[in-house]
């Protein structure tokens, strides 16, 4: 599939301000799956200069610095991609890794430990429930594990818009049975954590319906599968990840995927700064 993105986001604040260094995470994922054909940045106003960086999880930053006070931020990225992942079981599972919990070799082990860590750095107590009832009906075997948990989310919870705030507990999502796409990744992401399954957190674009004229950004699941490696889920949308959906970018912890990030202060000292933001996002 190609895809022509347009995402504009523009912050005006009540009063001029002075811009700290941002980073943004709005340049989508290039590798096997997903070629970035073309990549282009607007910004208002001029920063001072920029820097491209690559972060642990190998997704794309920019970071600006800027020098002059302003009342408005405005960010306009055009990207095109062509994704290919058209067959996403197309795996082998290590042998080890066909039932959870994983027997994990220890180098391995290792390396996954940011992805095995509780969001609230405490284990969610309805999480780890959901979790052994999952486990029970599955008999362990993994593919019907995660398969099911994508599916129980999706049917059972109730989609709901939230602009702002932070992902919610697994647990809380889970009694109230709704939640943005954001509470039902880091619900799934909790749920494959209890079994000792890798997860991260994942931003980015989805296609929805090509007629719609303004889009929102959307999160999804990437769980490691030994021999497999990282595979996206979407339970939002009780969706397999192929090539419908465009990483931006992933990390273990939700707020590091956050698109735009930074600070600002106020040119007068002592002033409280607030700010509007209006964000457009368009797929063809």
């Amino acid at each position: 599939m190609q895809y022509q993105i347009s995402h504009q986001t523009t912050y005006k604040y009540n009063q001029a301000v002075l811009l700290k260094p941002h980073l943004l995470r709005l340049c989508p994922r290039s590798d096997r799956f997903y070629q970035l054909n073309s990549f282009s940045l607007s910004i208002q106003p001029q920063p001072q200069g920029s820097s491209d960086l690559i972060d642990l999880d190998g997704s794309n930053l920019i970071k600006l610095w800027f020098n002059s006070p302003t009342e408005q931020l405005s960010i306009q990225v055009l990207s095109q991609v062509t994704t290919s992942d058209d067959n996403p079981f197309n795996y082998l599972l290590e042998p080890w890794a066909t039932t959870v919990p994983f027997d994990y070799p220890s180098s391995l082990l290792r390396q996954l430990q940011p992805y095995l860590q509780p969001y609230s750095f405490i284990p969610d107590s309805k999480a780890l429930e959901l979790a052994q009832e999952i486990l029970s009906a599955t008999q362990g075997n993994t593919v019907d594990y995660i398969f099911a948990l994508n599916q129980l989310i999706y049917q059972d919870c109730e989609y709901i818009t939230r602009e702002t705030g932070k992902p919610y507990p697994a647990g809380i999502t889970w009694e109230r049975k709704q939640g943005s796409c954001r509470d039902f990744t880091v619900l799934f992401m909790e749920v494959c954590r209890a079994v000792g399954i890798a997860a991260r957190f994942v931003s980015g674009y989805q296609e929805g319906d090509r007629n719609q004229q303004s889009r929102d950004l959307h999160a999804w699941v990437e769980i490691y599968l030994p021999g497999a490696g990282w595979r996206g889920y979407d339970p939002t949308l009780g969706l397999v990840v192929s090539d419908r959906h465009i990483p931006l970018a992933a990390s273990a912890i939700p707020s590091y995927t956050a698109p735009i990030e930074g600070l600002v202060t106020p040119v007068k000292s002592g002033e409280i700064v607030t700010s509007n933001m209006n964000s457009h996002i368009s797929i063809n």
